[in-house]
């Protein structure tokens, strides 16, 4: 069996009318029936036979026949146990290049999931992922212990323009530095909403991610996600009050950056900068206990005097 038994499944619609699926809010589902528009999706994230792909979400498997069809080796996480009959039949059909881990992808050890699966630890991401849960599964993946070699994703437009916002605009922020402060991001396909069944409210792209050859050491990006989350959770501030907990006017002396500035209109290369200078503030060595007073000694020292 093989690519004959894959082409010989039913078409999708009618696996699901048959058990009776349709799509749960609460897992923000939205199908892809299209085969064509999957095979699409599959060759954009380049040649994939012999490849290892790791889908989070595969639904009925319209993508994971896809990949299947490029001849991929594909570990597709699916938290929706409804779907198992027709994942089955499908990895009966691609004849042992197909494992179903049911399964939250949020807390998968990927790592752990592709050895148990009898696959190197080496995989790319090709998904359509669930609306509820694309941006944190993606931050997993850029900022974890596990990396994937490339990701192939589909977001909501507006996240996915936000992955690969330039300095200066509004969707340029937390997500679009963390992105390219570790690789090199681009949207490679728009897919409208009349796509989907049931279609939903927005349009939604396809972003292509590819990990720097050298990415920043991990406490370097400990430090940078940090730092993100004080400068653009105050984003209409200065940078000196919106990071002021981190040191504020002297980190941004540090790092070279205008504290007068807001943090929208800092590039990535400047919160590259901005991490580094944290880093080093937070290894600094700090007074010994021995040689400082504490605020009580203080005050005792004072009341002794003034009883003299």
């Amino acid at each position: 069996m093989g690519l004959d038994a894959i082409g010989a499944l039913p078409p999708l619609r009618d696996e699901l009318a048959a058990l009776g699926i349709a799509a749960d809010k609460r897992f923000g589902q939205h199908f892809l029936f299209d085969l064509n528009l999957c095979r699409k999706i599959a060759r954009l994230a380049g040649p994939l036979a012999g490849e290892t792909v790791v889908e989070v979400g595969p639904g009925p498997g319209g993508l994971t026949r896809a990949l299947l069809e490029s001849g991929a080796r594909v570990l597709a996480i699916e938290k929706d146990r409804r779907f198992a009959p027709v994942l089955g039949r499908l990895a009966v059909a691609a004849a042992g290049r197909l494992t179903v881990l049911e399964a939250d992808a949020l807390a998968v050890d990927e790592a752990a999931a592709l050895a148990a699966a009898g696959l190197g630890p080496r995989a790319r991401i090709v998904s359509n992922l669930p609306y509820n849960v694309g941006t944190p599964l993606f931050v997993k993946w850029l900022t974890g212990p596990w990396r994937p070699l490339s990701m192939t994703l589909m977001f909501q437009k507006e996240v996915a323009l936000r992955i690969v916002a330039a300095p200066g605009g509004e969707d340029y922020g937390r997500l679009g530095v963390l992105a390219l402060g570790l690789g090199a991001a681009r949207v490679v396909l728009e897919v409208p909403a009349r796509a989907f069944t049931p279609p939903p409210k927005v349009d939604s792209a396809v972003v292509a991610f590819t990990p720097a050859p050298e990415p920043p050491p991990d406490d370097l990006v400990r430090a940078l996600q940090e730092v993100l989350a004080a400068a653009f959770g105050q984003r209409r501030k200065m940078l000196r009050s919106s990071v002021r907990a981190l040191g504020g006017e002297a980190l941004c002396a540090a790092a070279g950056v205008d504290a007068g500035t807001r943090a929208e209109t800092i590039d990535v290369a400047g919160f590259l900068r901005l991490a580094a200078a944290w880093r080093a503030a937070k290894v600094e060595p700090q007074p010994s206990i021995a040689g400082t007073k504490s605020e009580s000694q203080r005050l005792r020292s004072r009341r002794s005097r003034s009883a003299l």
